[in-house]
């Protein structure tokens, strides 16, 4: 007894202690000092999730405080939403009603934490995840007030400080969804030191080895950055201050999930990334339309005394970033001879770049930027909307949709009356029609750009003129998909095919419903998910569509399929096709395809070795071998399918049906050898090829099972299919092929 008498005081001096640094946080900041309802939100709360504690052992209230501290202190939210923030989850969790909370609060209060409350039902249909749901709820509140979504981003982070104490298929899901959809908001919200930190945990959780290495690199070069910056920063800090110039000079460290990314898309390694090192230039101005001539001034300073790179200067003064972020970017030549890159910004563009939209709430007097800022939001909440307004009938499709919205680089495109139009990098003129009007875009035949007449497959440039050309005898075609990027535009072009494909659909569905008599089955979701797979199609609307059209007809091996009759190949010669020709260890048999439900304990990972490799299905996507950072995916019935953690197809599945994710690890002794695709590139020389051959088969004894090989002017590039046993032989066939000399990359596929 006395033991829990002490815990309870020491749990009661830690949320004593936590709720009066978030009011200490409070009454330091510029917001009006309402700390009453503060206060009363505190000890509703509190009282509320009495009793309970979280898997970490601490007591619930601990969450909602942290909450709350996170969007006062990082956000600079004020009392409402610190409110809102402490009873986030009194409705879901509690038997308290958002009516209750309306009553003791207010409905601005009440209607915060009903968006931010999750839901369960059928936006989507019965199949639908309940984070796309819930997240669809969130944006539906957050168009209405964007601190919905600003304390959610504050509820994540603190659920990513503390999810190690999860188990890991959780970690999976929880990372996943992160990084999918919740970093890439923050960027757009212009939060951006929250964004890099969501980034991280989450890699830290996905790739943990990666994670740490790239640490313990960063945190061995730390003397030798600094030495760098200090080089570097000493001359210009001299010429400031000559020019009495306030400043301040900060280093800035790429961030570790950052670096990977940058290796895993440039395919290059730690000691090659070039900008983990930036110089940022703070300087104060009182006067806001004096920002961009001093932001030049200090650059007229800098390349004076660095040569700047010519083709690296980044001005996002006068045309900010969707987000708000204003700043200039220049890469300046050091004495030592690397570049280095230099963001200048003033004190409000700087507090802007961290806090995003939040932060212009302290700029209110300042006009014209803080209005900007406004337009630029409502302007993309306006988008949102109008996905909303239409949304796509798929879970993962909706999450796409909203996600091609939120990480895309920007460009200015003008129009011929000279406006200047925020499009995401690589559009093309289609997006761009869809962008101006619907009708434009279900109109468009091509575009004068720059006066140079081309089609609506045209990548756009920054700078761009663009003159839209329509044709009333023009319509939308199913290939548009391909040419369209924005979430605008595929959206609009995916609802007008859909209005045509509904006529397809009920004609595909009454030669389906013939079929099913014919051979005297229901058609059920088992029965028409297994002619999906079989004809490779995602949905069940696409099979309705392609029956309808007559692209797929339906005949014996339909039936095979239905009635379980098809041969099922073990192992992963299924999926490879040069696979099965060539791999001795996996035999394949002849066997009935097993469709019993299985029992899964999503508590324990899977272990994946030679005895039961032939039981999982291999993403075709990402090809995971042994030494690969796995997951499984779970259909809910009886099908496991294994991809990489950073694969496309698990980050969606992460986000819009985490629940399915299973923790998985490798356990094989180089019994099975699996397919893995290398792809070299070198200077092309008389005997080349045989080298290559001769360190693959002589050298290390590993059977080639294809190899294409193209030449062009004194370059060659090949892909070599191989079968190997996991990662370490990558990395030793890597290793030996980069000895020969006229071989300049190597880099597995």
């Amino acid at each position: 007894m006395e033991d829990v008498a002490k815990k309870e005081l020491e749990d009661e001096k830690m949320v004593s202690e936590a709720y009066q640094h978030l009011v200490e946080t409070y009454l330091n900041s510029k917001h009006r000092k309402h700390v009453e309802i503060i206060d009363k939100a505190f000890n509703f709360a509190k009282e509320a999730h009495k009793g309970v504690r979280r898997l970490s052992g601490e007591p619930y209230i601990m969450h909602p405080i942290a909450v709350a501290q996170i969007a006062c202190e990082e956000i600079g939210l004020g009392s409402t939403s610190i409110c809102a923030a402490l009873l986030h989850d009194v409705v879901e969790d509690t038997d308290y009603t958002a009516e209750d909370i309306a009553n003791i609060f207010g409905d601005k209060i009440a209607q915060i934490v009903d968006g931010l409350t999750k839901i369960s039902g059928g936006i989507f249909g019965d199949k639908a995840s309940a984070q796309a749901e819930s997240f669809k709820k969130l944006l539906l509140t957050m168009s209405d007030d964007i601190r919905v979504i600003l304390i959610k981003i504050s509820d994540r982070l603190h659920n990513m400080r503390t999810l190690g104490s999860q188990l890991p298929n959780k970690q999976y899901k929880i990372a996943g969804e992160t990084l999918y959809i919740y970093a890439p908001l923050a960027n757009r919200l212009g939060l951006n030191k929250i964004k890099e930190e969501l980034e991280d945990l989450s890699f830290s959780y996905e790739h943990p080895e990666e994670y740490h290495a790239i640490k313990a690199k960063l945190a061995s070069m730390k003397e030798h950055l600094t030495s760098i910056f200090d080089q570097f920063t000493a001359p210009l800090r001299e010429k400031f201050d000559e020019a009495k110039i306030k400043y301040e000079i900060k280093a800035r460290i790429k961030a570790p999930y950052s670096i990977w990314s940058k290796m895993q898309n440039k395919h290059v390694t730690f000691e090659e990334i070039y900008d983990i090192l930036a110089v940022r230039i703070i300087f104060d101005c009182d006067d806001i339309s004096k920002e961009i001539a001093e932001c030049f001034q200090i650059y007229a300073i800098a390349s004076s005394i660095y040569k700047p790179h010519p083709e690296r200067l980044r001005d996002w003064l006068s045309h900010p970033k969707a987000n708000g972020y204003q700043a200039l970017h220049t890469t300046l030549m050091s004495k030592t001879g690397r570049w280095v890159e230099v963001q200048i910004r003033s004190r409000r563009m700087d507090d802007k770049a961290e806090q995003g939209f939040a932060a212009h709430w302290k700029y209110k007097e300042g006009g014209k930027t803080s209005e900007d800022s406004e337009n630029e939001l409502d302007r993309w909440l306006l988008t949102i909307k109008e996905i909303l307004d239409d949304p796509q009938p798929n879970a993962i499709d909706f999450l796409d949709a909203i996600k091609l919205n939120l990480y895309a680089s920007e460009i200015f495109v003008v129009t011929p009356k000279g406006e200047f139009k925020t499009m995401p990098a690589n559009c093309t003129v289609l997006d761009f029609a869809f962008n101006i009007h619907t009708f434009l875009g279900t109109h468009c035949i091509g575009a004068k750009v720059n006066h140079h007449l081309v089609p609506i497959s045209h990548i756009l440039q920054s700078g761009d003129q663009v003159e839209i050309l329509t044709s009333k005898n023009q319509k939308v075609e199913r290939e548009w998909m391909q040419f369209a990027t924005t979430a605008k535009a595929k959206g609009k072009i995916q609802a007008i095919l859909r209005r045509e494909d509904r006529e397809k659909q009920k004609e595909g569905e009454e030669l389906l419903n013939e079929f099913f008599q014919k051979i005297e089955k229901e058609p059920n979701s088992i029965n028409i998910d297994k002619l999906c797979r079989l004809h490779n199609m995602q949905t069940r609307e696409e099979l309705l569509v392609a029956v309808g059209e007559k692209r797929i007809n339906l005949g014996d091996n339909d039936e095979a399929t239905i009635l379980d009759k098809l041969p099922n190949k073990k192992g992963w010669g299924r999926y490879i096709p040069f696979f099965k020709k060539h791999t001795k260890n996996i035999e394949n048999t002849n066997s009935e395809i097993n469709v019993t439900p299985l029992k899964i304990d999503k508590k324990k990972p899977l272990i994946l070795n030679e005895e039961n490799m032939s039981h999982y299905i291999i993403c075709q996507s990402c090809h995971p071998i042994p030494g690969d950072d796995v997951l499984g995916y779970f259909d809910g019935i009886s099908t496991i399918t294994i991809h990489k953690r950073q694969c496309e197809v698990a980050s969606k599945l992460k986000a819009s049906d985490g629940n399915h994710i299973l923790a998985a690890k490798w356990d094989t002794h180089k019994q099975i050898s699996f397919p893995a695709i290398l792809h070299v590139e070198g200077i092309d020389h008389i005997g080349v090829l045989h080298q290559i051959t001769g360190v693959l088969s002589q050298q290390l004894n590993v059977n080639i099972h294809n190899l294409i090989i193209d030449s062009t002017d004194g370059i060659f590039k090949a892909e070599i299919q191989l079968a190997v046993h996991d990662v370490n032989d990558i990395r030793s066939i890597c290793k030996n092929l980069k000895k020969i000399k006229e071989i300049k990359d190597v880099k597995r596929f």
